[in-house]
Parts: C-alpha cells; structure tokens; sequence
C-alpha cells in the first residue's frame, strides 16, 4: 500500500470506518434500511457483516481503522536509530525501485504505441496505394 492510499482510503473503507466508529446498530439500521430499499443490498451487508466477523463480534472497531494506524505506527520512529536508519534507507530504496519500474513500464507502453501507430500508418499508407493504382485506370478500360 502506497501513502497515497493510505492517506486517501477509497469511499467503502470511509464508510466501513464511519460505521465501524458508530458500531454494530449502524451496522444493522444499514442493512435493515438496504432490505427496505432494495433487498440484495440488505442481503449483501448481511453476508459481508457474517464474513467479516462483524455480526458476531464485541466491537467493529477491529477492522481497517486498525491497519492504517498500524501503518501510520510504522512510519513513528522507533527510538533504536541504526533501526530508524535501516528502515529509511529500505523504504528509499523500494521508492526507487517503485519509480524505476514505472518508468519501464511507461516506455514499455510508449514502444507499444509506437508499435501499434507505426503498423497503422503503414495499413494506411498501403491502402492509399491501392487506391491511387486502381483510379489511374480509365473507367472503360481493364486491367490486362
């Protein structure tokens, strides 16, 4: 997970999180009101709630709340600066690794639009030739 992500969580992980803030009733009033509204949603936050753990747990507050503060955790400095550094250093290093591999991919996606825009111009251009060769004939004459 990159820390844009977890900065920005999508709209479900908000969601989850503002109705794992306000516990199990949300939960249910939610799935309540989906049977109400449309029954497949209802039927859905059920089996998510059974999957999850969520219908029969103490507290929702267990969930994804739980892994982005284990993430933000991560970032804290430990305190063992050798530690600290090592960690700087791992993190730097899979960054470059991370921009270095998306710039591959990108020129690998430039090659094969080059690829692709190359064999188009020529289908085009071998077309046109086909074109002119057969309007320089006279309308009334054939081709021997």
């Amino acid at each position: 997970m990159t820390t844009a992500q977890a900065a920005n969580p999508s709209w479900f992980a908000r969601t989850e999180a503002w109705l794992d803030d306000r516990g199990k009733g949300a939960w249910i009033a939610v799935m309540v009101l989906g049977f109400i509204f449309f029954w497949p949603v209802g039927l859905a936050l059920l089996a998510y709630m059974i999957w999850s753990k969520r219908m029969f747990s103490k507290g929702c507050r267990h969930s994804r709340r739980a892994q982005y503060h284990g993430f933000r955790a991560a970032m804290k400095p430990s305190g063992n600066t050798a530690f600290d550094a090592y960690k700087a250093d791992t993190l730097r290093r899979l960054e470059e690794e991370q921009d270095a591999f998306e710039a591959f991919l990108q020129r690998l996606r430039e090659a094969k639009d080059k690829q692709e825009f190359d064999a188009f111009m020529e289908d085009r251009s071998r077309a046109a030739k086909a074109t002119n060769g057969d309007e320089s004939l006279p309308e009334n004459a054939t081709p021997a």
